[in-house]
């Protein structure tokens, strides 16, 4: 029999070790993520956490282990002849020299499909850039118009609608009626995006500013959480460069926080839910509430601080002698206030009481002197009868003339029957 030496020549002796740790070198750096379909079987879940299980076809089978991190992050709940695709590394369990899948996530067969769907056209967009920060546009700071693109009839058009009012009621907003899921959605929401930046200020009926920029100054894509195939139309090619060549920012509110969409990777700004796009939106305004209200907050704290000091110095100055002194002042000259008042009364009522007596012996001669007390003594005043004038002189009347007589009470009219030129030396009775 040949010696060892000469049975091996030149070559190698591996380890064991050696071997095994090459081979696991050698399929972790060819396999470091795959995804692979089949079905469950062997299904162990351990105390630790961990879970492990083979999956099979009818051909072959492979080893499995999903640790408790990533089990705490999977929904699908494992169990014996369940059908999944399987996400994850292949690597060698050095151990017992076998190769195993480290699972990093698992989806059932269905879904699966369209999951992996998803990663492929991910990537595809990915390494053309359309994910690539720099190529995002910056959203205006006080946009006015906003353009939705939703459903017309689902609850997202409401939050969308309710939510940006509450930030800015002034703020414009025109909703672009697509469907959001099934047959022809793709399709819509990307004519929409297309539509939007087509169109021009003659469409909304109004004459072009001549400023050049786009009618709108955000579009928002809003739909509500759903599973994935009813987010499926937001995961297709056509709707991602439609928003890729869009010339209007776009704000992604597609589905819930937890659900990600193509259309959010794409997206210049992505919100979480459909009632926060608008919060994104209008952020500059959100901003200046704050603000605001920050500004007032603190001018009434500053003033209420001066307002403290100010009467923590006026309590001191209360018990200051020279305050008190100067009060006894004021209340002093009060009082000498008030007796001259008394005084200034008292000769206002002597002056007016001599006044009234004054007044009372004018009034006795007025009332002397006047042609009521000459009429109360028996006289009477003739008028010629329509007019003003006294008739003193017999001579300034003729018979048949009408006469007003004026007594002390009352008055008469009387027609001229005769006339008689009395002397002053004839008396009444003549």
């Amino acid at each position: 029999m040949p010696s060892v030496d000469a049975a091996i020549g030149e070559g190698h002796v591996y380890s064991v070790s050696e071997i095994t740790s090459r081979i696991k070198t050698l399929i972790e750096g060819r396999f470091p993520d795959v995804w692979i379909v089949g079905e469950v079987s062997n299904c162990t879940h351990h105390s630790s956490g961990h879970t492990y299980f083979t999956l099979k076809d009818e051909h072959a089978q492979i080893r499995c282990v999903l640790f408790a991190g990533s089990a705490s992050r999977i929904t699908l709940k494992l169990q014996d002849g369940l059908k999944v695709y399987a996400q994850g590394r292949v690597t060698v369990y050095q151990r017992q020299g076998q190769h195993q899948l480290i699972v990093s996530n698992l989806l059932p067969l269905g879904r699966g499909e369209l999951y992996i769907a998803f990663e492929k056209l991910k990537e595809k967009l990915r390494k053309e850039g359309l994910f690539e920060e720099a190529r995002k546009q910056s959203l205006p700071e006080f946009p006015a118009r906003l353009a939705v693109v939703t459903s017309p009839t689902g609850a997202a058009v409401r939050d969308v609608i309710r939510s940006a009012t509450g930030i800015h009621p002034g703020v414009e907003i025109v909703v672009c009626p697509v469907r959001v899921q099934g047959e022809g959605a793709r399709e819509e929401i990307a004519e929409a995006i297309r539509d939007l930046n087509r169109m021009g200020w003659k469409d909304l009926g109004r004459s072009d500013p001549g400023d050049g920029g786009p009618v709108f100054d955000v579009i928002i894509l809003a739909r509500g959480g759903g599973s994935i195939e009813d987010l499926w139309a937001f995961n297709e090619e056509m709707v991602a460069r439609a928003m890729a060549d869009s010339r209007i920012p776009i704000v992604s509110g597609v589905g819930h926080e937890i659900d990600f969409t193509i259309a959010d990777f794409v997206a210049d700004v992505r919100a979480p839910t459909p009632t926060a796009a608008p919060v994104v939106a209008l952020e500059g305004y959100v901003d200046i509430a704050v603000r605001l209200s920050a500004l007032g907050q603190r001018a009434a704290a500053v003033l209420s601080g001066r307002l403290e000091r100010h009467a923590g110095y006026l309590e001191s100055l209360k018990s200051h002698y020279g305050l008190r002194g100067l009060r006894d002042r004021v209340a002093s000259a009060m009082q000498e206030v008030d007796e001259t008042l008394a005084r200034a009364r008292r000769s206002i009522e002597g002056a007016l009481e001599s006044g009234g007596a004054g007044l009372g012996a004018f009034k006795a001669k007025l009332e002397a002197l006047s042609p009521i007390a000459t009429l109360d003594r028996g006289y009477s005043i003739c008028f010629r009868d329509g007019t003003p004038e006294i008739i003193k002189d017999v001579r300034q009347v003729d018979k048949g003339d009408r006469l007003r007589i004026r007594f002390s009470r009352g008055a008469a009219t009387s027609t001229i029957d005769a006339t008689d030129d009395i002397t002053e030396e004839d008396g009444p009775d003549d």
